[in-house]
C-alpha cells in the first residue's frame, strides 16, 4: 500500500492542467484518441477550447503526456516492489501492486495500455522504451523465483505472460463489479504463481 500510495501521475501538474488531463482521460478512455476532440475535452474540463492551449499545444501532445506519466507510474512501483527481499515476496509484491494499480487506475490504464497505436515517431520511441525497462524489471524478478534460464525463451514468455495479467485488468474492471482491487491483486498473484509453477515444471522435463 505504501508504494501505490505515492504514486499520483499528476501530482506536480497546476489545478487547471489537472483538469484538462482528466477530462482529456475520461474521453480517451470512453471514446477513444481519433473520435475526441479538444471540444470534447473542454467541455468535460469546463474549460475553453483556446483555454486548453495554455497547457498542452495539442491533442497529441495530450496522449502523449497522459501515457508519459502512466508509464512512468507504472515503472516506478514495478521497481520499488523488485527491490524487496526475498525474492519471491519481491515477486508476489510486484504482481499485487501491477495488478492493482491497474485496477484502481482502470481508465487512466485503459488509456496508456489500449491508446498505443495513436502516438508516432519520437513519442512513441519514448513510451516504447519506458515499456522495455519496465518488462526488464519484471522478467529480472521472474528469472530470480524461476528455474529458467534468462536467456531461454520461456522466461521471456512467462515474463510477458505475468505483465498482460496487470495489463488486462484494465479491460475488464468495473468498480461496481466482482471484485475489489486488493481482490483482483491478490487473484493475480494466484494466477501468476501457478504461471511459474508451470514454466519450472516446462524447463525441468525438457
Amino acid at each position: 500500500m505504501e508504494i501505490l500510495a505515492a504514486e499520483d501521475p499528476w501530482r506536480d501538474l497546476p489545478p487547471t492542467a489537472k483538469l484538462v488531463v482528466e477530462s482529456a482521460v475520461r474521453s480517451f478512455a470512453d471514446r477513444g484518441f481519433h473520435a475526441t476532440t479538444l471540444k470534447h475535452i473542454a467541455a468535460g474540463s469546463g474549460l475553453s477550447t483556446a483555454a486548453l492551449y495554455v497547457h498542452f499545444g495539442s491533442k497529441d501532445e495530450l496522449l502523449y503526456e497522459i501515457s508519459r506519466r502512466g508509464h512512468e507510474s507504472a515503472l516506478t512501483i514495478v521497481e520499488k516492489a523488485a527491490a524487496l527481499e526475498p525474492a519471491d515476496h519481491a515477486f508476489h509484491t510486484l504482481v499485487y501492486v501491477f495488478a492493482r494499480w491497474h485496477a484502481e487506475r482502470h481508465t487512466v490504464a485503459r488509456v496508456v495500455q489500449y491508446q498505443l497505436n495513436a502516438l508516432t515517431g519520437v513519442q512513441a520511441e519514448k513510451i516504447a522504451d519506458i515499456r522495455r525497462r519496465t518488462e526488464h524489471v519484471v522478467r529480472r524478478v521472474v528469472a530470480a523465483v524461476s528455474t529458467t534460464g534468462d536467456d531461454d525463451i520461456d522466461l521471456r514468455g512467462l515474463s510477458a505472460a505475468v505483465i498482460s495479467l496487470g495489463i488486462d485488468v484494465a479491460r475488464w474492471y468495473q468498480p461496481d463489479g466482482r471484485y475489489t482491487p486488493d481482490e483482483v491483486g491478490r487473484l493475480q498473484c494466484r494466477l501468476a504463481a501457478r504461471l511459474l509453477q508451470l514454466g519450472s515444471h516446462s524447463a525441468s522435463s525438457n
